[in-house]
């Protein structure tokens, strides 16, 4: 059976499209507010907020993993906050957070669990899948 340019078409579109399907399972990122922040929490989402700096090598480090971790369909209803150490001070300290690199999820209202500095992808997911719980 020969294909036809139309038939190439349909498998070529068939094909991009499948290659789109993960997205629709990635976490969402959002800007931090309060707002939003008091929303999620009391919609009893799982919530990642990522205290974060442009310099910071290790928050660097951290990007690529998360980018990774929330792509995946267990995290698809995980909300990301990311908060910038340098510019919003004020939510770094409503947060208890002493430097940038922070993790800090939660489910709804409860913290789940925290780290500073981590760039193990298996503990990072591990700290993610506490906010699922």
């Amino acid at each position: 059976m020969r294909f036809s340019r139309t038939m190439a078409a349909a498998v070529l579109a068939l094909g991009l499209s499948a290659g789109l399907a993960p997205a629709s399972f990635a976490a969402t990122e959002m800007p931090f507010t309060a707002q939003a922040f008091d929303a999620a929490q009391h919609e009893g989402k799982p919530i990642l907020v990522h205290i974060t700096a442009p310099w910071c090598p290790y928050c660097a480090k951290q990007r690529p993993i998360l980018d990774s971790i929330e792509s995946e369909a267990a995290f698809k209803h995980l909300v990301v906050y990311n908060v910038d150490f340098d510019t919003q001070k004020d939510i770094v300290r409503s947060l208890g957070a002493q430097k940038q690199s922070t993790l800090i999820v939660f489910h709804g209202a409860a913290e789940k669990g925290r780290s500073t500095g981590d760039t193990d992808a298996n503990s990072i997911k591990t700290l993610l899948q506490k906010a699922n719980d």
